[in-house]
């Protein structure tokens, strides 16, 4: 006998390759690929009734619930919920709950679909004339093109719709997969500009990106107005960083396009809120924002996620927000990081926006490893360079 050697099973098909390179039967392989991990699930806010019988339930199938002890004597009326099982034991879980009360059996519903998700993680290919794109197979890297004169990072640099496209096909070339076109700064503190002088400034660039650029093409905005000039002219994707929230009507223009849209979260988040508190308002309020554009009629498989580093959160939020990217994937989205060069990364490494490179790649690099599918960055090489390393490894045998 020779061991014991501690083994990182960080992910499931991982655990399945060692479980084959063993040998057990076929059927018992999976039957234990059920109980490989264990799943944390949180909830919030639960009836103390409710709380008492996902406790019992989760025992009686060799889980937990960590609860608040006053649940016991219904000492308060609400209770946070932390689910603690492996797949075969919510399994057991979701087979109870559809009997109970309380809006347990949507719970067990929600916990299915959360699960199912996981389970069946696949590609994701967006297609259009001469034109494709693929998340799941690889990471995603997205260039940012900003023809703004104030921009926290390269303000004033590519107003110029000449020097626009000779900077979008630089980082074509070196791996951009998308190109994400913004008019209108949205730094902290940044003045909103007019409709007319976002389209004045971005349409022209559009024009000319459309005809010379070979991968897909995004316009940063979250009006309806601009979203529907550039859909019209060709432009495949709409980054609306307001969520669906800013301008009621850009979730419907999409929806006529049937265009792709990457929804980030971009509301204030209060300072005192717990780590676990900022992550789940967040998924709550993306949650808000996907249903916006379910409502307006996109499909829901055009949808990409964005947390909205550095939008109402501040440089400790957006560091927990970053340690916790993994939990966005209970919406069963692909998730799209924005963190390059962000003031979260000055506050760490007391750095000026000129000298923040490494702490954009530490930045991308935990997003790769923590589920990201789509990285938006303005250092592409180098970024690209990261990104194939990591894949490498993680790809290992």
């Amino acid at each position: 006998m020779r061991g014991p050697y501690l083994m990182e099973l960080d992910n499931r098909e991982k655990a399945r390759h060692i479980f084959q390179e063993i040998g057990p039967d076929a059927m018992g392989l999976e039957i234990m690929l059920e109980k490989e991990r264990i799943y944390p699930l949180y909830l919030r806010e639960v009836k103390s009734p409710a709380a008492t019988i996902l406790k019992q339930s989760m025992l009686s199938v060799g889980g937990e619930a960590v609860v608040g002890r006053w649940v016991v004597n219904l000492g308060a009326e609400v209770t946070n919920v932390l689910l603690l099982g492996t797949l075969k034991q919510y399994k057991g879980l979701c087979s109870k709950l559809p009997y109970q009360p309380w809006g347990l059996k949507k719970l067990g519903e929600d916990i299915k679909s959360i699960f199912q998700g996981l389970k069946s993680k696949k590609q994701v290919v967006w297609k259009w004339p001469g034109k494709q794109l693929v998340m799941g197979e690889k990471v995603c890297i997205m260039g940012i093109l900003n023809i703004t004169p104030d921009s926290f990072s390269d303000g004033g640099l590519y107003l110029n719709p000449q020097k626009a496209l000779e900077h979008a096909r630089q980082m074509v070339e070196d791996g951009a997969d998308i190109i994400d076109v913004g008019a209108e700064s949205t730094r902290p503190g940044s003045q909103p500009i007019s409709c007319d002088d976002e389209l004045n400034r971005v349409l022209p660039v559009l024009e000319l990106l459309r005809k010379e650029i070979p991968v897909p093409i995004s316009l940063d905005s979250y009006r309806a107005r601009t979203a529907k000039e550039a859909l019209s002219l060709g432009v495949e994707i709409i980054n609306d960083v307001g969520g669906g929230k800013k301008d009621p009507e850009m979730a419907k223009v999409v929806a006529e396009y049937n265009a792709p849209v990457i929804i980030m979260h971009n509301e204030k988040m209060s300072s005192q809120d717990s780590s676990y508190e900022l992550v789940a308002g967040v998924i709550d309020g993306l949650r808000d924002s996907i249903r916006i554009y379910e409502e307006a009629g996109l499909p829901l498989e055009k949808i990409i996620i964005d947390p909205g580093i550095g939008f109402g959160k501040g440089p400790e939020g957006n560091l927990i927000l970053l340690n916790n990217l993994q939990s966005l994937q209970s919406l069963n989205y692909p998730i799209l990081l924005g963190a390059s060069r962000k003031s979260f990364i000055g506050a760490v490494l007391d750095t000026l926006v000129s000298e923040r490179l490494e702490g954009s790649l530490a930045a991308a690099a935990w997003g790769v490893i923590k589920g990201a599918a789509v990285l938006r960055v303005h250092d592409v090489k180098e970024t690209y360079r990261l990104v194939r390393l990591l894949e490498a490894v993680k790809n290992a045998r």
